[in-house]
């Protein structure tokens, strides 16, 4: 899939939304990508993930015995990916503020891993994530995303095949433009900013 047919799946669903966002990174965009939304069509979301899937070098893919995602944005794209990828989907959350598997989730020691993202911006999250993964005797050989915001720039410490990179300018709090400032913030995300 190129980057427009990619942003038409965006557009067509209504995912693609323009004003004054705060992402859960703590940045602050006039751009915001509603993967939830995109995801809601199960062919929709099915074309997605094969899409990043092809992305995946076939040396990588065939290594990777189980998928996983963060929750709450992870878990639909990373579902579809195992399902793409013929393996295991589980995700990891957030009970007391740091990442873990549960919900009788348990990885083999030494499993190969792939970490599954809906966006990344920063990329703390998927960093976080990936500990996560490791912390449980995963090994993630690799991570994915419909989504790098980062434009590229994003190192997760493991190779990276996002389906697109896009370069939507975000700023910290102290930086927003005064025009964006000027409009109220809204966080159409699903986790809270402490």
């Amino acid at each position: 899939m190129t980057e427009d047919e990619v942003l038409g799946e965006f557009r067509a669903a209504g995912a693609l939304l323009e004003g004054h966002f705060l992402l859960s990174s703590g940045r602050h965009s006039a751009h915001y990508l509603q993967c939830a939304r995109v995801l809601m069509d199960p062919m929709r979301a099915s074309r997605l993930s094969l899409a990043i899937a092809q992305k995946i070098p076939r040396e990588i893919r065939k290594e990777i015995s189980c998928v996983v995602s963060p929750a709450m944005g992870g878990i639909i794209i990373g579902h579809e990916m195992g399902r793409a990828l013929g393996v295991d989907a589980m995700f990891v959350e957030r009970p007391t503020g740091t990442f873990e598997l549960r919900r009788g989730f348990a990885l083999e020691e030494g499993a190969k891993v792939l970490m599954v993202e809906d966006v990344v911006t920063t990329g703390l999250s998927s960093r976080e994530a990936i500990r996560a993964i490791e912390e449980a005797g995963g090994q993630v050989i690799a991570a994915c995303a419909l989504v790098d915001r980062s434009a590229g720039s994003a190192d997760l410490g493991v190779p990276f095949f996002p389906l697109i990179e896009l370069n939507f300018p975000t700023w910290a709090p102290e930086e927003v433009p005064t025009e964006l400032a000027a409009t109220p913030a809204t966080k159409p995300g699903s986790r809270a900013k402490p």
